[in-house]
């Protein structure tokens, strides 16, 4: 797995909780890692950011940072989370990459029947 895809999927179970209760319960990640996603989650997640760094390869090489903020990054935006590519300082390439993520739309995880995480 490459560190983008890492970092995505790191965020994705830091970012989300598993409603166990009436608060939101747990977030994800503190029962979860990258290693508790189910096979077909895990294949989307994969398709969808190997799909967004051919895309946008020469905007995520301009940010400077590393593939796994910039997976990171990728999550949070798509998602609508309170921070993302918009918020960097990129200026116009922050907006382009924004814009590039929105169009894969959101994803909500949850944990399944057979405790694994699934989108």
């Amino acid at each position: 797995m490459d560190a983008f895809t890492r970092g995505y999927l790191e965020c994705a179970l830091w970012s989300s909780n598993d409603e166990s209760d009436e608060s939101g319960g747990e977030p994800l990640d503190a029962n979860y890692s990258v290693e508790d996603f189910a096979p077909e989650a895990l294949a989307e997640a994969e398709k969808d950011c190997a799909d967004f760094q051919e895309a946008n390869a020469a905007d995520l090489e301009t940010t400077g940072a590393d593939d796994e903020r910039n997976g990171h990054d990728f999550w949070l935006t798509r998602n609508g989370h309170g921070a993302g590519f918009w918020d960097r300082g990129y200026g116009e390439v922050g907006e382009r990459l924004t814009k590039a993520s929105k169009v894969y739309g959101g994803v909500d995880l949850y944990v399944g029947n057979d405790g694994m995480v699934h989108s």
